[in-house]
Formats: C-alpha cells, structure tokens, sequence
C-alpha cells in the first residue's frame, strides 16, 4: 500500500535527519552504488560451493583435503564479499524515479480519511 503524501514527507524528513545525525550508523549505499540482485545470488551459489569444499576437505583428511579445504574457505570468504560488495549503478538509474500522481477520483480509503483528519485538525 503507498504511503500518503504526508507519510512520505515525514518518512524523508525522518530519513535526512537520522543521515544527519547519526551518518557514522547509517552505511546503506546511496548514490549511484547499490548491492546487486545478480551479485547476491552468485555470491551465495559460490558461498555454497565453498561449503561443499571445506565438507570434502574434512572428509578426504590427508594433504589433499588441507588443500580442498582451504580453496573451498577462500570460495566462501570470495562468495561473501561479492554478494555484499556494492556495484556502480549507470547515471540513469541513479536518479530517483518520479511517483505519478493519482487520479482525485480513485483516492483510496485511507488517502480519504487522512484527507478529512487533516481538515479536522486545520479547522476547515
């Protein structure tokens, strides 16, 4: 369900103010960085792979599974890092997109009733 106007104003008010004063918490991307959908799922396929070679390096126990187990621990630390390492995202889609405004007459039931509190509260 899409926030009112008056929701989404105090929702970006809300947001500006917490990026002001606490930037040193806040460390989701912004800009035109963002993590990627394709990036996540080869991340976790290679983070999996990397399981299944430290699985096999325990089983083998000899040299060669020291060896498996290790390129399978580097397969996943490798897999955890592309996942969540952010991407440059073209200037295109860097720019917010912007909502189309709503037809007056298909105002849902709650666009309606903070539209009446509103008018409550302003005396109209």
């Amino acid at each position: 369900m899409p926030l009112s106007e008056q929701e989404q104003r105090l929702l970006d008010e809300m947001e500006r103010h917490l990026l002001h004063n606490d930037a040193d918490v806040v460390s989701a991307p912004t800009g035109d960085r963002a993590l990627s959908y394709r990036n996540l799922v080869y991340g976790a396929l290679l983070l999996l792979a990397g399981v299944g070679g430290l699985i096999v390096g325990v089983v083998l126990g000899d040299v060669w599974g020291v060896v498996v187990g290790v390129v399978g621990f580097a397969a996943m630390l490798g897999g955890v890092m592309f996942a969540v390492t952010p991407v440059r995202r073209p200037a295109s889609a860097a720019a917010p997109r912007e909502r189309a405004p709503k037809p007056q007459g298909s105002a849902s039931f709650m666009d309606r009733m903070n539209d009446r509190w509103d008018r409550r509260q302003d005396g109209r």
